[in-house]
């Protein structure tokens, strides 16, 4: 398909009254999940909480980490 060669590593913004309204990505190694994940507005709530929490020294090492899951 040549139109797909052409913006295969492009992005194809769609207008409307010359505002941007869409999109076009190119979906080349992208799984179905990051996409969902990407666009979900409640995961993308618990990694900017959990970037805070980390920026203010909010943060668990490994060993603890493990430790917290076996009390689960």
């Amino acid at each position: 398909m040549a139109f797909k060669k052409e913006i295969d590593d492009k992005i194809l913004v769609l207008k409307s009254k010359d505002k941007p309204v869409a999109a076009i990505v190119s979906l080349k190694n992208v799984d179905i999940e990051s996409i969902s994940l990407s666009t979900n507005p409640e995961f993308l709530e618990i990694i900017e909480n959990s970037r805070k929490d980390f920026k203010h020294g909010k943060k668990l090492s490994f060993d603890q980490m493990k430790d917290e899951i076996v009390k689960m």
